[in-house]
Parts: C-alpha cells; structure tokens; sequence
C-alpha cells in the first residue's frame, strides 16, 4: 500500500496494517515484536516498511521486546510494540517499569480469547488488565478503543503525541476483529492532539557540554519514591481531567443507552437503529477513552434515562465502570466471552426483556 510523498483519500486496509502505517506515518523509528496471532500482520508490515526509515526487531520473546522498546524509548526515539492479551501479559512487567521510568511508548493489543492461551478469536476480556495499569505498582496508562479502521489509524497516531507529552506508554486496546477486518480509510496530515510538542531534555543522549540525565524507577533515599509516586499521581489527575474521550449516536431524548466500545460497539450501533425504528427511544453512548473513563461525559448522556444497557464481548468488565459512573441508575449487562460475538437480534431481545 505505501508510496512515500503521496496522499490516498481512501485506502483499503486491515486494521492490523493500519496501525502500523500509521505509526510509521507520526514518525515510529524503533518498533520490537514477537508473532502472535491475531496481530502478526501488524509485526509483518512493520517489517516490510521499517527498512531504511527505522529500526526493525523480531525479538527472542516478548519480555524482550518490551525491554527493548524501553531502551529505545529513553534515547528519545518514537517507538512501538503489539502483541495479543497473553504477549501483553509477558510485557507487564517492563510496562510498569516504563511507567514508573516515565518513558513515553505506543503498545499494541488486539485482544484475542482467554484467559491463558484461550483461542485466537476476538474478545474483549483484557479491559481489567488494560484500564488498571496491569502490572505491579501504583500506575495507569491511558487506553485508547477504536471501532473502526480508520479510527485506529487516529488513535494510533494520537497515542504517540499523547505518550510524549505527558511521558507515559499508551495502549491501544483493538480486539481481533479491529485488527483483521478490512475497511476503506484515510490518513490525517497529524493527529488531532492539541497540545505542544515538547523538546525531550530528559532523554539519554550523551552528557556532552550537560549534566547527565538519569532515567530510573528505583529509589532507595527515604522519602524519594513516596514523592516520585505523588508526581505520578499528579500526571495521572492531569490525564484524567484532560484526556476523557467519547462518541455518542441518537441520544437526544433517549430514555434508554446502550453502552459498548471498540466492535461490540458497531453491532450496538444496528441495535439502536433497529430499535429506534420499532419506537423505542435508546441511544448509544462509546468511550473511546477506556483510561480515563469518560465519567462526565456519561453521566449527562444517562441523564434523562431510566435503564442502561452495556454490551461487552467479555464476563462483565467495563460494566463496572459504568456502574461506578452511574451508581443512581438501573445498569444491565450483556456479553460473552470465549472469542461469541453478542448478535444484533440476542442484544434486542435482553433489551426488551429488561425495559
């Protein structure tokens, strides 16, 4: 697909394929990976079009990878890996060291059935995993959910500009679906962050004619980590307040909200529509921020309405955030699990059952 100084309106892509031109596109330089299915197009297109433009790393494992991409992150350089939910799992521990290090990466998930090696159908189930920080110590990364092909080309090039600015990796949290499925999309001049591009004085690049800099997660002086763990806490206020993101669909004068995010969302989309043309009054409300959840946002769009219903390719995960956002309303839940797809007619049929 990729021809160099050219623009396409519209081009047809995999989601997995997307991501990575996207990435190349907002200037990815280092990228480190290990082939899991269903994500291993994303690692080969990266392959393919890192030649003389960046560094390209099949690593031994993926607690490799993501050692790597730390390495190349504290020199300053723009880097990347992707992997599915038990890859992601492997890389937990150098994400909580990269956070705790301050050092700004895009890591990739498109989710596939657990939990262990489950199978390579598409889930929803690493939500706790993503939204918590999942690893050791107190941290968060924002969570960024695209429901279409050309919405992970955006998120993934936001996700660069958002981990510069605010020094921390940034997940993008697909799903098996996002990552293989081909639709026509289209590629921005920049992504739509708004906020400066900082210079990066803290990076390791030699200490010629300056003092050294000093990337770390270790520290031993009493008092040191209590303070270091109070600046995060405040970076992580900063992100929440600022970097809350959502879509909405027919929510004016809803008495009723679906909620759902990434593909589940698409089929929760044909849901409201068919709905809504049998005289029911439902709208469908999608963060796409999973880290910080849109609280705010949410809590007006339930306004006026007397049931909500989360539909969610899992057990039940973000539908405890919805809870906890909504705590005065009538929350439902409906999902599968094990790579099911909740179908459009199931979903109505609970809907109805429930109002």
């Amino acid at each position: 697909m990729r021809e160099e100084g050219r623009e396409k309106d519209k081009v047809l892509m995999s989601g997995n394929e997307a991501m990575g031109e996207a990435a190349l596109r907002v200037g990815c330089k280092f990228y480190a990976g290990y082939p899991i299915t269903p994500q291993n197009e994303l690692t080969a297109y990266m392959a393919r079009y890192m030649v003389g433009k960046g560094v390209f790393i099949q690593s031994e494992s993926e607690l490799a990878a993501i050692s790597m991409v730390m390495g190349a992150a504290a020199s300053g350089t723009r880097s990347m890996t992707s992997s599915s939910s038990p890859g992601i799992s492997l890389k937990q521990e150098g994400i909580s060291y990269m956070a705790g290090c301050q050092l700004p990466a895009v890591i990739i998930n498109v989710m596939r059935g657990g939990p262990g090696l489950g199978n390579i159908n598409s889930s929803q189930s690493d939500y706790f995993q993503s939204t918590r920080g999942g690893g050791h110590g107190d941290y968060y990364t924002p969570v960024l959910a695209p429901h279409t092909v050309d919405e992970a080309i955006r998120l993934v090039m936001l996700a660069f500009d958002m981990a510069d600015y605010y020094r921390t990796p940034v997940l993008i949290l697909a799903d098996a679906i996002i990552g293989q499925m081909m639709e026509p999309a289209s590629f921005p001049a920049k992504s739509e962050f708004d906020k400066p591009r900082l210079p990066k004085s803290w990076a390791l690049t030699g200490a010629k004619d300056r003092e050294p800099n000093v990337v770390r997660s270790l520290f031993i002086k009493e008092g040191s980590l209590t303070q270091h763990n109070e600046n995060l806490k405040n970076k992580w206020q900063q992100i929440r307040e600022a970097e809350q993101r959502y879509d909405q669909y027919k929510i004016e004068g809803a008495q009723y909200l679906i909620v759902a995010y990434g593909s589940q969302a698409r089929i929760a989309r044909e849901v409201v529509d068919v709905l809504r043309e049998e005289g029911i009054n439902i709208g469908l409300f999608r963060p796409i921020s999973l880290w910080p959840y849109p609280v705010t946002a949410i809590q007006r769009a339930a306004a006026s309405v007397d049931h909500v219903f989360v539909v969610e390719q899992s057990m039940g995960q973000m539908v405890e955030d919805v809870r906890l956002s909504l705590p005065n309303k009538k929350v439902h839940f409906y999902g599968k699990a094990g790579g099911d797809i909740p179908r459009t007619k199931e979903i109505m049929e609970y809907v109805k059952s429930e109002m």
